[in-house]
């Protein structure tokens, strides 16, 4: 190879190789009309793909309150009695059947049965049993659908919360989100349409969170999440240096654009007119976040609907709000991560706590949508990467006794949007150790999401390296049964 390739932009074998490919290309597009692969054709952040949505959709746009580290659906949403009567046994051989566990119990001697310590009680009037420890969600159960028979495939924390988000647990895939801005496009031109809101707490940080859960893999990077920060600018970068006015702002993205469109024609290269739509975008959200992310006009009433914390900025609390104001102005996909539910150790004194922070804010979310109208086509998901294990890390009843992580039974709830409120859906065993009755993998979850935003998930498709990829991968079922 030349080392003076720098002077032109395509070599002469860069120019045959792809003219080649181009004709052939072209003849089969002619066959197949305008579609060599049968991929979708690629659409902007703005319009989505033609044709989609594929069928009348129920959601505009989610909500994710994702509880990273995964809660324990045994002392939250899957109340076993059982356990209590089984107190100190090992687990039976013929719950377990073999399955693998993590190495930090593979350990112990015992894997001794440890109920849970906090009670149950019926939520509103279809008596969906639900812990004390999330009183403020048992008060809307009528309005929501919990599942007990998710199942993953990963045990630790990275790949499931990967898989949970991309549909794979190895890395480079397009996040949910992506997906779904690749294919819907936006609502609102002033404002991304996949937004991340990261809980914030200077007392702990538990288990990290990577940007590429909201990347955009392999999919145009125009597709990523948008992360607001809790403090400073709530976008990096955002705001104009001290002295640049707003029109001098103008004419300078006016040059810039005029300068990477004429790279644009002579590289063809796709991610400069990604580029030039992020730097459009920006200049818009200069003037429509700050206002989005000003709490002073929400009514006092509905500030204290979630909660004290609220007015914390970076609380969780403060962020479920903002995930209202957010749905409210036209974003499609809102991403709320809430670290630390991974516990190993301590689960008796570190569990009411983070539930408190999580309880209020996630039901008054729901009942602010729903006030406002906004549930009928709004689809909440709350829910974490995996549930934990019915015996005890430690020895059990201990005080710091703790759960391991679990993935092949545990619980999420989903509210509007076309979810058949007021229901559960799915059962796992005794122990709460194996699904028993209609079992949801995540892939099927991930299904659901995409069918209720009216997008067959099997025709949602991006060719790369040869392949045509999905969220759901080759798998995935639409659970009808949670459907109104």
């Amino acid at each position: 190879m030349s080392c003076h390739r720098y002077e032109s932009i395509h070599t002469r074998r860069d120019f045959l190789a792809q003219t080649g490919l181009g004709l052939g290309a072209a003849a089969l597009a002619q066959v197949f009309g305008g579609n060599a692969f049968g991929a979708p054709a690629v659409g902007s952040s703005a319009t989505g793909l033609p044709g989609l949505p594929h069928f009348p959709a129920k959601a505009k746009r989610v909500i994710c309150l994702f509880q990273s580290g995964g809660p324990s659906h045994l002392d939250l949403l899957d109340e076993k009695p059982l356990l209590s009567a089984r107190f100190n046994e090992d687990l039976p051989d013929s719950v377990r059947r073999g399955q693998r566990i993590t190495g930090m119990v593979a350990s112990q001697a015992r894997l001794a049965v440890q109920p849970s310590k906090f009670a149950f009680q019926p939520g509103g009037k279809c008596g969906t049993r639900i812990s004390d420890l999330l009183p403020h969600t048992r008060e809307i159960a009528d309005d929501i659908c919990v599942v007990r028979s998710l199942h993953t495939e990963a045990i630790n924390h990275d790949p499931a919360i990967t898989f949970f988000q991309s549909g794979s647990q190895l890395p480079g895939r397009p996040s949910m989100g992506a997906w779904i801005d690749y294919g819907l496009g936006r609502l609102n031109d002033n404002l991304p349409s996949f937004v991340v809101l990261v809980s914030v707490n200077a007392k702990r940080a538990g288990q990290g969170l990577l940007a590429r859960l909201w990347g955009s893999g392999f999919l145009p990077s125009g597709h990523q999440g948008v992360q607001f920060r809790s403090a400073g600018e709530p976008v990096l970068y955002l705001n104009d240096a001290p002295g640049i006015t707003r029109e001098r702002r103008r004419a300078m993205l006016d040059g810039i654009t005029e300068l990477n469109r004429l790279q644009h024609v002579q590289s063809g290269d796709p991610e400069i007119e990604t580029r030039i739509g992020q730097f459009e975008m920006a200049y818009r959200m200069q003037a429509s976040v700050p206002e989005l992310m000003a709490l002073d006009g929400e009514p006092a009433h509905v500030r204290e609907s979630y909660g004290p914390e609220v007015a914390t900025p970076g609380s969780f609390a403060r962020n479920c709000l903002l995930a209202r104001r957010l749905a409210e102005r036209g974003v499609r996909f809102i991403q709320l991560y809430h670290r630390d539910w991974d516990h190993h150790g301590g689960l008796h004194d570190s569990l009411p706590n983070i539930a408190k922070e999580v309880d209020q804010p996630s039901a008054a979310l729901v009942r602010d949508l729903k006030q406002r109208g906004l549930l009928d086509d709004t689809l909440v998901i709350w829910g974490g990467e995996f549930g934990r294990t019915p015996y005890a890390q430690g020895e059990a009843n201990r005080e710091k006794y703790g759960r391991d992580h679990h993935g092949k039974a545990f619980s999420l709830w989903m509210a509007g949007a076309g979810i058949k409120p007021g229901t559960t859906y799915g059962a796992s065993d005794d122990f709460g150790f194996n699904v028993t009755e209609n079992p949801v993998h995540i892939h099927d979850l991930q299904a659901t999401i995409l069918h209720q935003l009216g997008i067959d998930h099997e025709r949602l498709t991006y060719k790369f390296q040869g392949r045509q990829y999905r969220l759901t991968d080759v798998h995935g079922k639409v659970v009808k049964g949670i459907l109104a």
